[in-house]
């Protein structure tokens, strides 16, 4: 069975966006860079500890990662976390373009 890209690696990626908190968590550090709790607390709408563990689902399936400065700990978007995820969606992509492959060359055929 493949394992890169499948539906059964995906699915705690999945899960965790499906949380539109994390959505925007996630987009927050994705457009502003890296940021600390208070930062983002500041930026959604959700208090230090929600976010806190926000961040904490998001980190356990490889999406952010963060580092310590002083007694702040500073959270990034983890770009590999997203390479399962986008292995799994592009296979979608890749039965786009198949099926319209073949409907060109079906239409081909029917011309000739």
């Amino acid at each position: 069975m493949e394992t890169y890209g499948s539906l059964e690696a995906v699915g705690p990626v999945l899960d965790a966006l499906g949380d539109p908190t994390r959505r925007a968590i996630l987009e927050t550090l994705r457009t502003s860079g890296p940021c600390s709790v208070g930062v983002l607390a500041e930026r959604v709408p959700v208090s230090r500890p929600a976010i806190s563990q926000h961040l904490k689902v998001l980190g356990a399936v490889g999406l952010v990662r963060h580092e310590s400065r002083g007694t702040r700990n500073i959270y990034r978007v983890h770009q590999s976390g997203l390479d399962e995820l986008r292995g799994w969606l592009d296979q979608f992509w890749g039965d786009t373009l198949q099926a319209y492959a073949d409907h060109v060359r079906r239409t081909e055929e029917e011309r000739k």
